[in-house]
This record gives structure tokens, C-alpha cells and sequence, in this order.
């Protein structure tokens, strides 16, 4: 099977952890060892958030030089180096020395025209105090929104219109290839109005989900996999009646409505990608995702499920 898994954010980098390399790494090799048994079998491209790492620079960047700061799609583009570095060198102390690993720099259209310019939706960055963010606010200009008690950064989310190096992905997969890309959503870039010839990187972080849809489905994907921090999606996230779904199929699960800020894109991009192409996604625990592609663990989604399942258990309780 060709399997695309996107590692989210919050699976390399959990809330509240410090971003230092060394916790960083420390999750790679979870991630790592969670996709090599995978590797032998099947072809596999990884995704992954970049988030808390591109607000991380962006806040160094700031307080060094303010005027000589990067922007966002410099900056998307040194963390797929960064991430992707750590990726392939974890995977490879995992898998045979011939396997052959890329991390690939992927550049990503949006259209000046999107609506998301004029409304900045999508977080990047830590997490703040609200005194702390309205301080940054007034320091910077930067604008915040509520991420749970606390706050963080926002910037424009874009809908991803292309994939710019969908053909040499297809190429390196061909040539057994574990390929990393997309990271981050993608590096976002448009064409200028004037001079349709002339690309250029936009100050914008694209959704890192959508993006990952837009290339499973691109690449003919057999299974689109949403690696989080979560066990699966559940209905009422927090109470005492909270249920894990189970098997489900894009219109019952489209059903309910999840967090924007957390599982609601993963919803939305599973859905997409498994109503359009007719194939299976998945969400669920990045330890995990050798029982999900099994189809024993997190939530499945497929057109030919005919109704909705849960686990029988609490996910907590699983495998304990």
C-alpha cells in the first residue's frame, strides 16, 4: 500500500513541553519507531506539523533583529529541514542501511484572492498568558486568539491549490523511497498578479492536514494516516459520557462538530480525502499507527462503512 502519514504538531511536540531539540528528538524516535515495522511493507511519506517550531524562530528572529526577521515561508522552509533531519536520521538508525530516506522542500500555491488573508485563523508558536500575548500584541503587532485557557499566536491559513514537487515525490517513491515533505503544510508561495512567471513566498502557514489530504490524494494514496497525540476522535472531548469512534464513513462523522483549533482540521481532511478518492483515513495515537493501519486502533473513516461504531472501551483502558 502507498501510505501517507502526517505527524501532527502536537505528536513531536506536546503542549506545555519545552521546545528544546532533545524533547524534540525524543518524539522523533517514538514516530520513528512506530513507522519502521511499517516500512518493510509498504511505501510511506511522512508529513508533519511545524507549528510551535516556526513561532519559536519567529519569536527569535524578532528579539534579535526585528527588522532582519525572516518570514514565515523562510522560516516553514528551515523547519522541513530541521524536522525532516531528524526524521530520516532516527528512521535510518531503525531501518536496513540501503533503505534509501529524502526530505524533500515542498513548495505549496494558495491564491492571493483567499478569504483567510483578511481573517488569520491558524496558531503557530507556545502558548501565552492573555497579559503576556496583549503585551506581544502591542510590542509586535502580532494577533492572538484563545488556544484552550491560553493564547497564541495567528496568521493567515490558506487553502493549498498545488502541489509544486508532486512529480519528483512520485519519482522517489518509485525508486523505494521513504519520502519525507510537505511539512508544515508546505511552503507556502503565489504567483505575483502582475507576472504570473513570478513566484514568491507568502507571510502565511498553510493547514498542515489539508495539505497532507491534497497529497495522498495526489499520490493515489491507499490510506491517509493522522498521527496525533489523541487515541482517536471522540464526541464530548473531556466529559463523563466522552466516546472514541471507531469505524465511521465521512458523512456520520462530518456529523459532529470538533474543535477548530485541535481535531476539527483532521476531521475535515479525513473526510475530504476519503469522500473524494473513495480510499480510508485515519486518526488516532502516534504509537499507535501500526495497529491503525491494521485497522485495530483510532478512528477509520471509509465511504464503505455504512454506519458508525465506537470502541467498546474507554481508549485509555486499551491494550492495558
Amino acid at each position: 500500500m502507498r501510505v501517507v502519514i502526517a505527524l501532527g504538531g502536537n505528536a513531536l511536540l506536546k503542549r506545555g513541553e519545552p521546545m528544546t531539540a532533545d524533547v524534540q528528538r525524543r518524539n522523533i524516535r517514538i514516530a520513528a519507531d512506530a513507522i519502521a515495522p511499517i516500512a518493510a511493507e509498504h511505501q510511506i511519506v511522512i508529513t508533519h506539523g511545524n507549528g510551535p517550531q516556526v513561532g519559536l524562530l519567529a519569536l527569535q528572529g524578532a528579539a534579535y533583529k526585528p527588522d532582519e526577521a525572516y518570514p514565515l515561508d523562510v522560516l516553514g522552509a528551515e523547519t522541513e529541514g530541521m524536522i525532516g533531519y531528524m526524521l530520516e536520521q532516527e528512521l535510518g538508525n531503525r531501518l536496513p542501511f540501503e533503505q534509501p530516506l529524502a526530505t524533500l522542500l515542498t513548495m505549496v500555491e494558495v491564491e492571493g484572492s483567499d478569504p483567510a488573508f483578511q481573517n488569520p485563523t491558524k496558531f503557530v508558536g507556545p502558548v501565552y498568558e492573555a497579559e503576556e500575548a496583549a503585551k506581544i500584541h502591542q510590542e509586535k503587532g502580532w494577533v492572538f486568539k484563545q488556544d484552550g485557557n491560553k493564547w497564541r499566536r495567528v496568521v493567515p491559513s490558506p487553502i493549498p491549490r498545488r502541489i509544486f514537487e508532486i512529480r519528483p515525490i512520485r519519482w522517489l517513491l518509485d525508486q523505494g523511497t521513504i519520502v519525507i515533505c510537505a511539512g508544515g503544510g508546505g511552503i507556502p508561495t503565489m504567483y505575483d498578479r502582475d507576472n504570473e512567471r513570478v513566484l514568491g513566498g507568502v507571510e502565511a502557514v498553510i493547514d498542515k492536514d489539508l495539505c497532507s489530504a491534497l497529497l495522498a490524494r495526489e499520490l493515489t494514496a491507499d490510506l491517509l494516516i493522522m498521527a496525533t497525540d489523541a487515541e482517536a476522535v471522540f464526541t464530548d472531548w473531556g466529559a463523563a459520557e466522552q466516546k472514541a469512534i471507531f469505524k465511521t464513513n465521512p458523512e456520520k462523522l462530518g456529523a459532529y462538530s470538533f474543535p477548530a483549533g485541535s481535531m476539527g482540521p483532521k476531521v475535515e481532511a479525513a473526510c475530504h480525502f476519503a469522500r473524494q478518492t473513495g480510499q480510508t483515513a485515519a486518526i488516532g495515537a502516534l504509537q499507535d499507527i501500526g495497529a491503525i493501519l491494521k485497522g485495530e486502533r483510532g478512528t477509520i473513516i471509509s465511504p464503505s462503512f455504512p454506519d458508525i461504531t465506537w470502541h467498546e472501551r474507554n481508549m485509555a483502558s486499551i491494550g492495558s
